[in-house]
């Protein structure tokens, strides 16, 4: 892959970069042919997108990417940049790079040694003490380093022979020594949104480094491209490049051309247009269709609207078929919604509920496995949540099935909403406050533990409701052995 700012790799296995030679252009420019990713990268802080909390004025990135130009008497410091992948920690770090008065030295830690750290380190210091120049550290892949290895590191940090910007995808509290985190400020990068993923993908079809402004993406393509990035700027670009490189595919055979643009959202308010009404050359664009993207990634478009009809009707779907005990279909319309992005913690909720109004006392572990699964969720994230839910839904779909509890519920509110259930019998009163027993409060009451089998005989409803039944178990699963318990104490406790 071309080097990015005129950086040059030495015998070490680092790259090296005079941040005057990158600001004057001089040095190798990313090749043509270079992945879109790497084209596209950001030249400036006021180019990146997304994570403007950590870009605000006076920010710490900020006043490193200004380089010797920083105002105020704060020197520059070490940063440790933590995110998922395609968040933007190589770009900023080759953002900062070009600061004037800066050296750039990259290191990855797959590949680097404790040798190639110390000879980094000694040759920031001649740079500092004769040069005046200011070596900026990238260390990719921090976590891959073992301890000695991260002590390596402490003396340039501690004394600045070097600015330290160290990215990783593991939380650095566990990944990276405590001497390191002290010395460093941790910047916390977060996934791109949906608008920040769009903007980016039109910016690159428009700009002369991207597409040219030679291809046209329609709304479906868009949102297709958007919904799989999965806010990764990286997989959101590559993505793009190869649907690119089917639609013209398709202009450049004559047997698919007329494919390769119906139904792609040729037709008015149907389409983005990412650029110019032609490209650089003067050609018409080409159009990149839902039928492109689909194609390139090999994954069918899902026709899911998570603030519309589709969500409610997949929802809906889900949930009837667990309760039809059909566990195929439930696990179909699980993977449909998750596919299309829907929030595992909805779908995780869904089958809480559907625990408890749809399996109910037929089988009671059925509710345990949801909530656990709905906290593991959680605590796990996607895409190995897919798993805990697939094993919630495969529970309940099997298990027998009862909405006793959930129509008892509805029985006893609607009974309250009627105005039944006056009062409270004076012998279940609470008789612990004073001239509480003057009004009969708890007289009578039996202790049902001093009865035999710990039942009692004694009424418990308000007068207008007694003998009313509001739980009617089934004869499902576990319910069978309830109901023949439960007709047994209503006898005991009613006295018949």
């Amino acid at each position: 892959m071309d080097d990015l700012f005129g950086a040059g790799r030495d015998s070490g296995g680092a790259i090296e970069d005079d941040g005057d030679a990158a600001e004057s252009g001089e040095g190798r420019a990313p090749s043509p042919r270079s992945p879109l990713a790497v084209r596209m990268r950001p030249r400036t802080l006021d180019d990146v997108v997304g994570q403007q909390h950590l870009l605000g004025q006076g920010s710490p990135l900020r006043q490193l990417a200004a380089g010797s130009d920083a105002t105020g008497p704060a020197g520059p410091s070490s940063l440790i940049l933590w995110g998922p992948p395609g968040t933007g920690k190589t770009t900023l770090a080759h953002v900062i790079a070009k600061g004037p008065g800066r050296k750039f030295v990259e290191l990855s830690a797959i590949t680097a040694g404790v040798k190639d750290v110390r000879r980094v380190m000694d040759e920031a210091l001649t740079a500092r003490d004769l040069f005046k120049t200011t070596t900026v550290l990238f260390l990719d892949e921090i976590h891959r380093f073992n301890k000695a290895q991260q002590d390596a590191l402490l003396p340039g940090v501690e004394n600045r022979w070097v600015v330290l910007v160290a990215a990783t995808t593991e939380n650095p509290s566990f990944s990276v020594v405590s001497p390191l985190l002290s010395r460093s400020l941790l910047l916390t990068l977060k996934p791109l949104t949906d608008a920040d993923v769009e903007a980016l993908l039109l910016r690159s079809a428009a700009d002369p480094r991207g597409l040219g402004g030679k291809v046209e993406l329609s709304d479906e393509a868009l949102a297709h491209l958007v919904r799989l990035s999965g806010g990764d700027a990286r997989r959101a670009l590559t993505a793009l490049e190869a649907a690119a490189g089917v639609a013209f595919g398709d202009a450049d055979n004559p047997d698919t051309v007329g494919a390769g643009t119906a139904g792609a959202g040729t037709a008015g308010a149907g389409t983005v247009v990412a650029g110019a009404a032609t490209g650089a050359d003067g050609e018409a664009p080409v159009k990149i269709g839902l039928k492109h993207t689909e194609r390139a990634l090999d994954v069918a478009s899902v026709r899911y609207d998570r603030a519309g009809d589709q969500h409610y009707d997949v929802a809906s779907a889900f949930i009837k078929s667990i309760r039809g005990s059909d566990v195929d279909a439930a696990l179909h319309y699980l993977a449909r919604m998750l596919e299309a992005g829907e929030d595992p913690k909805f779908v995780a909720r869904r089958i809480v509920i559907s625990a408890a109004e749809d399996v109910g006392m037929a089988d009671p572990t059925a509710l345990q496995t949801a909530v656990a699964a709905a906290q593991a969720v959680q605590l796990i994230g996607m895409p190995e949540g897919r798993i805990i839910l697939a094993e919630a839904v495969v529970h309940l779909a099997t298990a027998p099935k009862s909405n006793a509890a959930y129509m008892g519920i509805n029985q006893a509110i609607a009974d309250v909403r009627a105005g039944l259930g006056n009062g409270i019998p004076a012998h279940l009163r609470d008789a612990h406050y004073p001239g509480s027993k003057q009004l009969g409060h708890g007289q009578g009451y039996k202790y049902a533990h001093d009865a035999p089998h710990s039942v009692a005989t004694q009424q418990y409803p308000p007068d207008d409701l007694v003998g009313r039944n509001y739980y009617e178990p089934t004869a499902n699963g576990a319910e069978r052995d309830i109901s023949t318990r439960l007709e047994r104490l209503r006898r005991i406790i009613r006295g018949k």
